[in-house]
C-alpha cells in the first residue's frame, strides 16, 4: 500500500485532532501514511438537542456509510457515540490507550463552590441526572455544541460552569479550564467514554491485521463490560446510565448506575468477574440493575 491511508473524520477540533493522533500513532508503528479525511455529520448540522435526535448513532451514521461505500479505509469515532448494537459490515479493529474517563467542571468555582441557583450547562441527561443528586438546588441547562463554544458560555457569563469530558479536554488542549475533576464515585462516566474506536470493513481483512497493532487488550476488556450493560438495558447514548470498568489484566470490577432524571431514586451495583467474561459481566449486571427497577428509572426518562 503506497497510497497514504484515507481516515474518514468529522470536521471539529476535537475529531481532527483524536483522529490526528491516531493517525501519528499507526503511521509511527508501521510506516503507512494516512491522510484525513473531513465529514460532515447530522449531529454536526442539526441544532436539536442530541435526545431529540435519537442520539445514538448522529455522529456516526455518515461515517459509517462511507466507510461502506469504499470512500474512506477506517474511521475514528469516540467510543460513547457508537451504537452498541454493531453493524456487520463494520468492524471495531482497534481501541487504543483510554484517556481520563472521568467528567469535568468548566468554570471559576469547584461544584461544591457555585452559588445556589448557579447555571450549569451538559447536553447529557446522564451528567444532570448525577448532578442532581449531588447538587439539586443548581439550575441545569441544555446546552449543544463543540467544546470551544459551550467553554465560551462561561466565559460571557450566560453559564456559571459548563460539565464535558475531560478527556476531550485534554485533547484540545483546554485543561486549564478545569475547575474540578468529577471522581468516579461522584459521578460514573459514560460507558466508553475517554476511549476511541478504530473503525474499518468486516472485509478489509489486511486492514484489520494492520490496525490492530493500536488496541489496547485492557481498554478493550473494560470498555466491552461498560457497553455489555448499556445493551442489555437497550439504552442509547443518551440514556442516563452510568457504567466504568477498571481492571489488572485478570480481573476485572463493574460499577454501573441508572439515575432518576430528578436525581432523587437510582439503582447502582456493582461486580467482579475475570476480565475475558466482561461481555457476561456487564450483562449479568444489567440483569441484576432491572431486578432493582432500573427499568422503571429509564422508562420515566424516555416520557
Amino acid at each position: 500500500m503506497n497510497d497514504p491511508l484515507l481516515l474518514g473524520t468529522r470536521k471539529s477540533l476535537m475529531a481532527t485532532t483524536q483522529s490526528q493522533a491516531v493517525a501519528d500513532r499507526l503511521t509511527a508503528l508501521t510506516g503507512h501514511r494516512v491522510r484525513l479525511a473531513g465529514v460532515t455529520t447530522l449531529g454536526d448540522v442539526s441544532r436539536a438537542h442530541l435526545t431529540q435526535l435519537g442520539g445514538t448513532g448522529v455522529f456516526v451514521n455518515e461515517l459509517r456509510s462511507r466507510l461502506i461505500g469504499g470512500e474512506i479505509d477506517f474511521a475514528v469515532h469516540s467510543l460513547k457515540d457508537l451504537p452498541t448494537r454493531q453493524d456487520e459490515q463494520v468492524v471495531i479493529a482497534a481501541i487504543p490507550p483510554r484517556d481520563d474517563p472521568r467528567d469535568a467542571l468548566v468554570g471559576t468555582a469547584k461544584f461544591s463552590d457555585l452559588a445556589p441557583g448557579a447555571r450549569v450547562g451538559t447536553g447529557s441527561p446522564r451528567r444532570v441526572a448525577q448532578l442532581r443528586m449531588l447538587r439539586p438546588d443548581l439550575e441545569y441547562v441544555a446546552i449543544r455544541g463543540n467544546a470551544d463554544t459551550r467553554i465560551g458560555k462561561v466565559t460571557s457569563g450566560e453559564l456559571d460552569a459548563v460539565v464535558l469530558a475531560a478527556a476531550g479536554l485534554g485533547r484540545i488542549g483546554r485543561e486549564a479550564e478545569i475547575s474540578q475533576v468529577f471522581e468516579i464515585d461522584e459521578m460514573l462516566p459514560a460507558p466508553g467514554q475517554g476511549a476511541l474506536a478504530v473503525e474499518c470493513r468486516a472485509d478489509r481483512h489486511d486492514l484489520i491485521e494492520l490496525l490492530g497493532v493500536l488496541d489496547d487488550p485492557e481498554t478493550r476488556a473494560a470498555v466491552t463490560a461498560e457497553r455489555s450493560v448499556l445493551a442489555a438495558l437497550e439504552a442509547g447514548c443518551a440514556a442516563p446510565v452510568g457504567a466504568f470498568a477498571s481492571g489488572d489484566g485478570h480481573i476485572l470490577s463493574l460499577t454501573a448506575a441508572v439515575v432518576a432524571v430528578d436525581g432523587l431514586r437510582s439503582v447502582r451495583t456493582s461486580t467482579s468477574g475475570p476480565t475475558p467474561a466482561a461481555m457476561d459481566l456487564g450483562r449479568e449486571l444489567a440483569a441484576a440493575m432491572i431486578a432493582e427497577g432500573a427499568g422503571t428509572l429509564m422508562g420515566e426518562q424516555a416520557h
